[in-house]
């Protein structure tokens, strides 16, 4: 073995040791939480409201309106429409997320967010740790480095994985589990081949968690994908003061919503989110276009109800930075290309998840520790004759 091969092996083992246990818990979270939206459409009836025949949606000036007199002190600030024969969602200041039907109005659920998958999603990106560092929450730092741990493990792995020789002994062992084989040689083969297969899978997730969690890498990528540019500077989204018309309330909302569902957003028309403005300077904002886990901002002034230079284009018309940098969330949770995606990317998740399992196995079959009484009784006899 060549001293970079050498270095390889020590990389892996001992990165492999030091992240373990936070790869497992993020793999196995990240595998349940593939399938949260199927789960919650089958198992939560509040999420779904019937559709009298062809009937619209009420406008949100409406579902306030009816609804805001149950909900004294608090204040609706949007509504999430997430589609026809579905409940819509109302922003407020409340521990609570309110479910009302979108054609009459009606409360049909008053849900605590703070549910299983909540659970579920705090321990993915945080470890269900609190403790922050300054505006840092720690947890979600470890669980980054964590990853950019893992990404260097995945390329380890594969380096320690290349046959030496592609002859058909070889191949065999990267390729095959031996099931007939003892416990050690299915633990090793169950850590090397399914570690192989679910390479690409697990590359294309840490990349694109590794993207929202560290800026640098997804400066890096978005330099890479643009052909040496860098992205878009942030232009911060604000109604033109200047204009201001007395007594507009809700009515601007409605003209906004209602282009929403019928002129901006093409796809997925009848999902969007309207948020309403509560300060002069603030626009009416827009979620539209919500397709394969991917969405669009669309800020319209609130007085003269034109596009602001905030707004983000339309997905058909992005390059390939832009799209990978719109699409990245989308792509790191399985939403583009369906309930074939999800599985492959619940296959994917669960083999990381045991990767750190099989992988401690195999160091302790070879360390000191692991060995049988009879071999270290047989070295330690070796060591005092010599």
């Amino acid at each position: 073995m060549t001293i970079l091969k050498k270095i390889n092996a020590w990389l892996h083992l001992w990165l492999g040791l030091a992240s373990g246990i936070i790869v497992f818990i993020v793999a196995l979270t990240g595998c349940i939480l593939v399938f949260e939206q199927e789960f919650k459409s089958l198992t939560q009836p509040w999420l779904h409201a019937e559709r009298p025949e062809n009937a619209p949606y009420l406008l949100p000036s409406v579902i306030k309106e009816k609804v805001a007199p149950a909900f004294p002190g608090k204040e609706i600030s949007g509504i999430w429409y997430y589609g026809h024969g579905k409940t819509a969602k109302l922003s407020m200041n409340s521990d609570s997320a309110i479910y009302v039907n979108p054609y009459n109005a009606s409360i049909v659920g008053i849900v605590n967010e703070e549910d299983f998958f909540h659970f579920i999603l705090d321990g993915h990106t945080a470890l269900w740790v609190e403790a922050k560092r300054g505006e840092l929450n720690i947890g979600a730092e470890i669980v980054e480095y964590a990853t950019l741990i893992f990404f260097v493990l995945l390329i380890s792995g594969l380096v320690l994985w290349w046959p030496k020789k592609w002859n058909k002994s070889n191949r065999d062992k990267s390729f095959k589990i031996k099931w007939s084989a003892k416990f050690k040689r299915i633990n090793y083969d169950l850590h090397n081949v399914l570690g192989f297969y679910s390479l690409i899978v697990a590359l294309v997730i840490t990349i694109t968690g590794l993207t929202m969690g560290f800026a640098w890498i997804s400066k890096s990528i978005y330099w890479l994908t643009s052909g040496g540019n860098s992205p878009a500077p942030y232009i911060n989204a604000s109604s033109d003061t200047t204009k201001i018309v007395p007594d507009i309330g809700m009515r601007n909302v409605d003209i906004a919503f209602q282009r929403g569902i019928t002129q901006i957003g093409t796809l997925n028309k009848d999902a969007i989110i309207v948020s309403f403005p509560n300060k002069p300077s603030e626009p009416i904002e827009l979620c539209t276009d919500m397709y394969n886990g991917s969405w669009r901002y669309v800020n319209l002034d609130q007085y003269t109800l034109a596009e602001l230079p905030s707004t983000q284009v339309h997905i058909d018309k992005l390059n390939l930075a832009d799209w990978i940098r719109r699409a990245n969330y989308a792509i790191h949770v399985g939403a583009i290309g369906g309930i074939t995606t999800k599985i492959l990317y619940f296959i994917a998740s669960l083999i990381c998840a045991t990767l750190p399992l099989t992988g401690a196995y195999v160091w302790w079959g070879r360390s000191k520790w692991g060995k049988p009484k009879k071999e270290k009784k047989a070295k330690i006899s070796l060591q005092t004759q010599g």
